[in-house]
């Protein structure tokens, strides 16, 4: 069982979108040097100021055209592709659609959810430009129904999804369906970023291998991996663990994992933040309520903001259109120091305990 307790190389190759956004070119191996003289030549030809960062020409006054972190703030390090990733982005799990196999379901527990296809188009229009999606939400159509109406470029948007257990049981074939499936769903020519969803055990190396020759053929800018524990990481070899973007994993106040994230930010991994929020289940925390007051925050945003200063990508879930612009306001305060050491010391050991159990059960979640 897990405990859960550097700089990444340069890929094999560069991929460069041609200005329609919809085929990658690829680009010899590179030094550093001969990359940034070439990257500043394109650019610049382009009429795009000279940066190895994508900025997705987002307006100035939007803080998700904030690519990399603010001075108060932990940097984020580069994506393996040299894309820079943003900051906050919007979680559509259950939106829409409840998985026969979520914990709700199982439980008969009826949640009210709006059509994905609302709610994206909401949170876009309310300035989101991350959309966190996955094959499991069972909703990519309706998030690409959105996307449609919003009516924004392609440019402007990065799309992540991720394969689920039953995919990458299957094998390469299916996990390259998959993904070509997410594409024709979402109406996307590229998707920014592709995990697998879970360390299936024996299986979840091949997947990897999968999205890597799915990022290699410029199907997908970047790949990565969503519940992983390090002994999982461990497990995929060497030379593949340079294309390893990011690792989704829980991250809020109530279930901090000190250990697991510092290790992956410490080999460049960029930790992104599910169940941010906790599922609101704990907004009413005394200890989190006293910290909101000082600020004059919500306690979702204290929340945010303390995914943030952690160095973590931050991604809140709503279907309330007022919650969705509260959530993203987390970027005009900050926590001081006295905050953080309260905000970090609520995590319980039962927390901790139903984590490991909650990630047995998952690395195996619907597989045969």
């Amino acid at each position: 069982i897990p405990t859960f307790g550097i700089v990444p190389k340069l890929p094999s190759a560069l991929y460069l979108r041609r200005k329609s956004l919809q085929t990658p070119c690829i680009v010899r191996r590179m030094r550093v040097t001969e990359l940034f003289v070439f990257m500043t030549l394109i650019r610049l030809s382009s009429g795009l100021r000279p940066s190895l960062r994508r900025h997705h020409r987002l307006p100035p006054s939007s803080p998700f055209s904030l690519f990399s972190s603010q001075a108060s703030l932990p940097p984020l390090p580069p994506l393996p592709s040299l894309d820079a990733h943003p900051l906050v982005g919007f979680g559509t799990y259950k939106v829409g659609y409840i998985p026969p196999s979520a914990a709700s379901a199982k439980s008969g527990l009826v949640e009210e959810t709006k059509d994905a296809r609302t709610v994206v188009k909401a949170a876009l229009d309310a300035g989101y430009r991350f959309l966190d999606c996955a094959e499991f939400y069972g909703n990519e159509d309706g998030v690409g129904d959105g996307i449609r109406d919003w009516g924004g470029e392609r440019s402007q948007l990065f799309l992540a999804s991720k394969v689920w257990t039953t995919t990458i049981e299957k094998g390469a074939n299916s996990v390259r369906s998959q993904v070509l499936r997410s594409l024709e769903e979402l109406g996307a020519g590229y998707l920014d970023l592709c995990c697998v969803h879970w360390p299936v055990p024996g299986c979840h190396v091949a997947a990897f291998e999968e999205l890597v020759r799915c990022k290699e053929e410029g199907l997908v800018r970047d790949v990565g991996l969503s519940n992983y524990a390090v002994e999982d990481y461990e497990e995929i070899p060497r030379d593949l663990r340079r294309h390893v973007a990011v690792n989704q994993i829980e991250v809020n106040p109530f279930l901090y994992r000190k250990d697991t994230i510092e290790f992956f930010q410490s080999r460049g991994v960029i930790v992104q933040s599910y169940r941010s929020l906790r599922d609101g289940k704990e907004f009413s925390n005394p200890a989190l309520v006293k910290i909101a007051e000082k600020h004059g925050r919500s306690t979702a945003q204290v929340m945010g903001r303390w995914c943030l200063q952690k160095g973590c990508v931050y991604i809140p879930k709503t279907t309330s259109e007022g919650r969705m612009r509260e959530n993203m306001d987390v970027l005009s305060f900050e926590l001081d120091g006295d905050d953080m050491e309260v905000l970090d010391g609520l995590t319980t050991e039962e927390a901790r305990t139903k984590m490991r159990d909650s990630y047995k059960i998952g690395v195996v979640r619907d597989t045969t």
